[in-house]
């Protein structure tokens, strides 16, 4: 089915087609909040929220976007308030022991270390850059659809990937610059 369909459907109250909605979109959504916000488990609060959200106001959704961009469009929302709320915290610790690092378990899957090198390597952008980043190379979405979901300019949205990309591509390459 569509995701036309399955709106049609959860709109008219069968909460099994809003379900496939969240099977479609769940892992993308986790994948993309993670990295923007750094934290699995923030992501999977603001993800749980993004759906809640979705959910409620689905007779706002208008077919002139994609679902997936209206639903991008919520959970990038979620996602800066989130981390706002972050910072704020943050900035109230007065000491970091190090007591947030998680160790190392040993039999971690190679993929495991790939994504902490990521996060590394985008730990160091702007959210700005970071945010357009994640959406058209890790979502994939058109800058378009980006720029729709961001209110921000398709030429911004180049500068920002660009130079999102140049910033991780550089601590890639030298992850002990990261």
């Amino acid at each position: 089915m569509t995701d036309a369909e399955l709106v049609a459907q959860a709109r008219s109250g069968q909460d099994a087609a809003f379900a496939a909605l969240m099977g479609r979109y769940h892992a993308g959504c986790l994948r993309f909040a993670h990295h923007l916000l750094g934290d699995r488990l923030d992501a999977e609060d603001v993800v749980q929220e993004t759906f809640v959200r979705a959910f409620r106001n689905l007779g706002r959704y208008e077919e002139r976007d994609t679902f997936r961009a209206w639903l991008y469009r919520i959970l990038v929302n979620r996602c800066r308030s989130a981390g706002r709320q972050l910072r704020i915290a943050r900035a109230r610790i007065v000491a970091d022991d190090g007591a947030g690092e998680r160790a190392a378990v040993p039999g971690e899957s190679a993929m495991l270390d790939v994504h902490r090198r990521l996060d590394r390597a985008l730990a160091g952008l702007d959210a700005r850059h970071r945010e357009a980043f994640l959406l058209k190379v890790g979502e994939e979405l058109e800058y378009e659809e980006i720029a729709r979901l961001t209110g921000v300019t398709i030429p911004a949205l180049k500068m920002r990937v660009k130079r999102a990309r140049d910033h991780v591509r550089a601590r890639w390459e030298d992850p002990g610059h990261a």
